[in-house]
């Protein structure tokens, strides 16, 4: 989703319940012998594909031109390293120096992109709600796609998708697999098929879901200063603008907090923000300051335990002896354990069977995320090998772990955030929006976390072009259909200046 975050959508280090510290860079991979470096090296993607289609939708019909290809990364010498797939779709007619652009990416580090372009954008959706590993993988016409108001190029990291490396290089993989090399390779991709396709004059935008969004601030920086490339605005949907949670630190406590909540409250009706003002208050006032005065007050404790047991549903006796400080994977754990289900990280309304009901903690398959990638994967590989005419030999990979385990986070000590380069590149351009959406249920990626972060930019430095929403829904709240159609307006507006 990612997405993510995850996804998106999504992060590994953030499944852990979002605890983790950032993970310390990995030694490069043992160099493999030159007698297999061609055997290992995989073929090269074919030829692009272009394709037109027509789409009937409620009140209007939309002619556009899809191309499935890739584009070829190469060294300073002009060696091969990588293809780097991607899906464009373009409205027919309509004069490309006028008309938007948007840049899509997942997140993980590992997700393709079809997240966004089956969840939410592109011209045909698969239906998710409820979605299990054996729902039929039928995309149908999307009546909430993108593509009336923007222009979509659906990007696939390599490693994702079908984006692949072609050299055997330990050094290739690791720079590509890298908080600052996977930027580099994502912008000069950007920045090339931007100019193969004649859209410099277009207004450009990077949407990104989860470790996505942590890459659109990096993005729209490396393209102007490093590229020579403009971005319009910054469309970021459950992003994860600071990576790394440690559970001692009073702060995630206070911000998941709501998000459960949400979940509890939305098993009586609908939720909104707005209903949560008495849980975003007591967690960042009463509750932070009671976190923050230690364990040491056995009264405080079981008074803050037991206001905390009535706002998660949880048992006051299990809060009680953690202090009343519940992190993510024991609230989804706990939640329904009377009924021997679990709870998913990624939307925490919806559970699965507990495959161990008795055990305090183990194993279990997230019911969104394991769910979601069977259908998803079918899906797309029909909308290649049907509609794009386009299937290239060899794996797709909609969730790739072999990314997210050997992704170097670059050593940093603390946090590792894109908050920096969201902040300088608002303050440089004026005229840089930024949209933001998040889920009620989310809890890799909390609401409050970012409403926190974002509350920090002032206005003089841009803060006032910032909108965020928060809306039904978890990490991918584009499964609701009502939040769906809520944020395409919200983002069509953003784009009409509106």
């Amino acid at each position: 989703m990612m997405g993510v975050v995850i996804r998106y959508c999504l992060l590994s280090l953030l499944l852990a319940a979002s605890l983790a510290a950032p993970a310390p860079a990995r030694p490069a991979a043992p160099a493999q012998p030159a007698a297999s470096a061609a055997h290992l090296a995989p073929r090269p993607l074919p030829p692009a594909s272009v394709t037109r289609h027509m789409l009937d939708l409620p009140g209007r019909t939309l002619h556009f031109t899809a191309t499935a290809g890739s584009i070829r990364l190469s060294d300073a010498n002009g060696a091969p390293e990588a293809d780097i797939a991607f899906i464009a779709y373009t409205l027919d007619g309509a004069k490309p120096s006028e008309r938007p652009v948007s840049f899509v990416l997942n997140g993980g580090p590992g997700d393709a992109s079809a997240w966004l372009q089956l969840g939410a954008l592109g011209p045909w959706r698969l239906p998710l709600a409820g979605a299990a590993p054996s729902t039929p993988p039928l995309a149908i016409p999307n009546a909430d796609t993108w593509l009336d108001f923007t222009d979509l190029v659906f990007i696939d990291p390599v490693g994702t998708g079908f984006s692949r490396f072609l050299t055997a290089s330990p050094a290739v993989r690791k720079r590509m697999w890298s908080v600052s090399g996977d930027i580099d390779e994502l912008a000069e991709t950007i920045r090339r098929w931007t100019v193969a396709h004649h859209r410099l004059a277009s207004p450009k935008y990077i949407v990104g879901e989860s470790y996505g969004g942590f890459r659109a601030p990096r993005l729209a920086r490396a393209l102007a200063s490093g590229q020579g490339i403009g971005i319009s605005g910054l469309v970021m949907i459950s992003p994860a603008l600071t990576i790394g949670r440690i559970a001692s630190v009073p702060l995630y406590y206070a911000e998941s907090l709501p998000s459960m909540a949400a979940a509890v409250r939305a098993r009586n009706g609908p939720v909104t923000r707005a209903g949560l003002a008495d849980v975003e208050q007591y967690a960042t006032h009463e509750y932070l300051a009671d976190l923050l005065a230690g364990v040491g007050d056995p009264k405080l404790l079981a008074q803050m335990s037991a206001r905390v047991a009535a706002l998660t549903g949880l048992d006051p006796a299990l809060v009680r002896r953690l202090d009343g400080r519940i992190d993510a994977e024991t609230f989804l754990r706990e939640i329904d354990r009377p009924d021997a289900r679990v709870a998913s990280i990624y939307d925490a309304t919806i559970t699965s069977p507990n495959p161990y009901p008795a055990a305090i903690r183990a194993p279990y398959a997230d019911p969104v995320l394991q769910g979601f990638v069977p259908p998803l994967t079918e899906a797309i590989l029909a909308i290649y090998a049907d509609r794009l005419k386009w299937l290239p030999k060899g794996h797709y990979q909609l969730n790739n772990l072999t990314v997210e385990r050997h992704w170097d986070w670059g050593g940093a000590l603390g946090q590792v955030q894109s908050v920096g380069a969201l902040r300088t590149a608002l303050a440089l351009d004026p005229g840089m929006h930024v949209l933001i959406g998040d889920g009620l249920y989310d809890l890799v990626v909390p609401y409050l976390r970012n409403s926190i972060i974002l509350a920090q930019i002032p206005p003089s430095a841009g803060g006032d072009r910032i909108r965020m929403i928060v809306l039904p829904g978890g990490h991918m709240f584009y499964t609701e259909d009502a939040s769906r159609a809520s944020f395409r307006a919200a983002a069509e507006r953003m784009y009409e200046g509106r």
